[in-house]
């Protein structure tokens, strides 16, 4: 009794570190995306880098708004020779020092200048939003990591599943067989080979056992779980979607595809920046006023009627008329690169028509593929149930025996890897259209 006491007790403090040591943590699939998305540092980079493109757009701003200098000066000036003289007139006797203060303030603002810094603040905008399509790229980046190994744990996790229910049919034929080789049905070369078949088995299982650690360490780092958290996936498996006309992805790709809509992007910014070099050959207007305060008394705070303070208010119309036959070949080469915007967008909608082709067809494959295999292994659970009947009436050999059971659970791993892939195909095919969340 004290050592089952004993035993107990080891085990309820064992219990606890155990469970600190390892974390269990069940994910569905949209679960998952979600943590991954959330704790994605590069998702962080790209916020980053959207905060960067809205604060240059405030600086944009903050550059048509008027410009406004105040500054104050002190002089002091010794003059050694204080007599001047002119001719035969009288000499002029100046201060042998003299103290001055002067303070100017000016405001300007440019009323017109062909549009320029209305362009910049379209064109920068542009280009945020250029960056927040380019985070949405990112997201669907990290989304598909996080599927794509999702989907891999699962292939492993069912993969280990199916083996461990083959060494358990395994673990009874060797009985069956050890049993028939006492009754001297059997030969001991059968019972070696069941038993060898059950090392080659386990031998698999400890490799799943190993991928199946591997992956799951993938899969927390992407998630932004503690690595030593162990992943189960939820019972009911993965669902298997429909797919739609293969046009329907198409006209998704063209209006949701990130980098189609960041070329389209690309070629507003392209025709303001042609629009914003024509605005250089257009004259510039511009308001100013200007405050002076002058007080040569050399006093800070100066006497009634010792200071002056004039005002000025001013327009300035410029126009660089050299611009009309020096700024041509600086719009032809922005209508180049708009151009070149135009013909590049061209080029990947072929590519994305292309890409969602391939996708599409894998997927269908993909799909035809479970049917297939569904047949087979009722194919190979029918060929599985007569050959176990023959082995045991001493008609089949081992091998036959144990051929039609490999058949069988081998057509039942291939089985869960095919609905694997073909739920990966389908979100590859989601991917291909920029919109991986329907």
């Amino acid at each position: 009794m004290k050592h089952v006491f004993f035993r107990a007790v080891s085990g309820l403090m064992l219990f606890p570190a155990l469970l600190f040591g390892q974390q269990m943590r069940s994910l569905n699939l949209q679960e998952a995306i979600a943590l991954g998305i959330q704790n994605s540092k590069n998702l962080k980079l790209s916020e980053s880098k959207i905060e960067e493109a809205v604060t240059r757009l405030r600086s944009v701003k903050d550059d048509m708004l008027p410009a406004a200098k105040a500054a104050f000066m002190y002089n002091h000036a010794e003059i050694p020779t204080n007599q001047l003289k002119i001719g035969d007139a009288n000499p002029l006797y100046l201060p042998r020092r003299a103290d001055a203060f002067v303070g100017t303030a000016s405001v300007e603002e440019v009323i017109y200048g062909g549009g320029r810094l209305k362009f910049a603040e379209e064109s920068t905008r542009l280009l945020t939003d250029v960056a927040r399509l380019d985070a949405d790229k990112n997201r669907e980046e990290v989304s598909y990591a996080v599927i794509n190994t999702y989907y891999a744990l699962y292939k492993v996790l069912q993969s280990k599943k199916v083996v461990a229910q083959n060494l358990e049919s395994i673990a009874g034929q060797l009985k069956q067989a050890q049993r028939f080789f006492e009754q001297g049905i059997v030969t001991k070369n059968d019972v070696l080979r069941f038993q060898l078949q059950q090392a080659n088995v386990s031998l698999t299982a400890l490799q799943i056992e190993s991928n199946r650690k591997v992956i799951n360490y993938d899969l927390d780092v992407l998630l932004g779980i503690p690595e030593n958290t162990e992943v189960s996936l939820p019972e009911t498996g993965l669902a298997l979607q429909a797919a739609a006309p293969l046009d329907t992805y198409l006209d998704m790709a063209l209006t949701s595809r990130q980098e189609l809509r960041q070329l389209d992007l690309q070629n507003k910014v392209a025709g303001l920046n042609v629009r914003s070099v024509k605005a250089n050959t257009l004259p510039a207007l511009g308001v100013g006023a200007n405050l002076y305060y002058i007080n040569p008394s050399g006093s800070f705070i100066p006497p009634v009627h010792q200071f002056i303070v004039p005002v000025t208010l001013g327009a300035t119309l410029s126009w660089n008329i050299g611009s009309l036959w020096t700024n041509r070949n600086k719009v032809a080469d922005a209508q180049i690169r708009q151009q070149r915007t135009l013909i590049e967008k061209d080029i990947l909608t072929d590519e994305v028509k292309k890409e969602i082709n391939k996708n599409y067809q894998n997927y269908q494959v993909a799909v035809n593929k479970i049917q297939v295999l569904r047949a087979s292994i009722a194919q190979a659970e029918e060929n599985d149930r007569l050959l176990a009947s023959k082995y045991k009436n001493n008609v089949a050999s081992a091998i036959d025996r144990i051929d039609a059971e490999t058949l069988l659970y081998q057509a039942r791993i291939d089985l869960e890897l095919a609905k694997a892939d073909a739920g990966l195909a389908y979100y590859t095919l989601l991917k291909s259209t920029g919109k991986i969340a329907q």
